[in-house]
């Protein structure tokens, strides 16, 4: 019992945190440790034929070394004292959630872009992973609400899950399989195969925690809409599970997200989401970070009730 109350415990002081502080660039990070496992192992194994093969054994190796190190620690801690097991299930679940940085960077794209549209395309461009260059006014109000959905799912929503399944060992290792498709997962001629193991791991792990993102976005803003364009829109994405939060706010706020963007100098066409091609504005995005905070709240309500529960 005692265990399971360090876990929820340790949940909601990591969740205060992150509302508190976000990622403070002078803290250290467990992301950058990760980064730099993944640029060495793809330095070690990206090299001559066998790539698709190569790049599922990185894949192998670093998600299992994650597993088998957070296990190992959080085996440790529970021979700690309780208030020690506390703290490093809070400063770990800190290190898991990203809300508080995902909506401090969408409030800064509106914010650059109220000075001008350069600013505003420098803002959008440390979020996205279109071209941002060419982008107007409305695309990039466009492409930070469509990014703060997604990562509703990625930087939210999926860790916690997977805190609620494994502990900190699940929670960490989704992160670890999240950052090998932020950095091999492209579809470019240097990960096109490389990077296929990754991309379908990510989708595979998001899967569950991307409909599950739709569903509390709809429950917490009381949206039939936004219900119905899950419903409609959800599979039309060319992402098996970015499409359900996208239509999920894309309903909240009745408007259309999806349609082509540049990736690399390349036009890649997306169907749209919704109906009302609207100009968003400040108000549609302070109405989507709520959204966020709420969905949040709502899953760290839901983990703790269930993790007290268990017997």
């Amino acid at each position: 019992m005692e265990t399971v109350n360090a876990a929820v415990v340790g949940l909601v002081l990591g969740y205060i945190l992150d509302l508190l502080l976000g990622d403070p660039a002078w803290f250290p990070h467990p992301i950058i440790l990760f980064g730099r496992m993944i640029t060495r192992c793809e330095k070690l194994l990206r090299r001559g034929g066998f790539l698709i093969v190569k790049g599922a054994f990185g894949v192998f190796l670093l998600v299992g070394i994650t597993f088998a190190l957070f296990f190992g620690l959080m085996h440790w801690a529970t021979m700690l004292p309780f208030g020690a097991q506390v703290a490093i299930m809070a400063l770990f679940v800190f290190y898991g959630l990203a809300n508080h940085t995902l909506i401090w960077e969408v409030r800064n794209v509106f914010r650059e872009l109220e000075k001008n549209i350069d600013s505003g395309r420098a803002a959008v461009g440390r979020i996205v992973g279109r071209d941002t260059a060419a982008l107007t006014d409305a695309q990039i109000r466009k492409a930070a609400l469509e990014t703060l959905s997604e990562n509703l799912s990625d930087g939210v929503v999926a860790p916690l899950f997977y805190y609620a399944l494994l502990g900190i060992p699940g929670m960490m290792t989704y992160k670890m399989v999240n950052t090998l498709d932020s950095m091999w997962g492209y579809k470019s001629d240097r990960f096109i195969f490389f990077g296929r193991a990754a991309a379908r791991l990510d989708d595979v792990a998001n899967f569950i925690p991307a409909r599950l993102t739709a569903l509390l976005m709809t429950i917490v803003s009381f949206s039939g809409r936004s219900f119905s364009y899950v419903v409609r829109f959800g599979s039309k994405h060319t992402s098996p599970n970015s499409g359900y939060p996208e239509a999920a706010l894309a309903g909240i706020l009745n408007c259309q997200f999806g349609g082509g963007s540049f990736y690399g100098g390349v036009f890649h066409r997306k169907p749209a989401i919704g109906y009302s091609d609207r100009v968003l504005t400040l108000v549609d995005m302070q109405r989507a970070t709520r959204v966020n905070h709420a969905v949040t709240l709502v899953a760290i309500i839901i983990i703790s009730i269930t993790l007290t529960l268990l017997p």
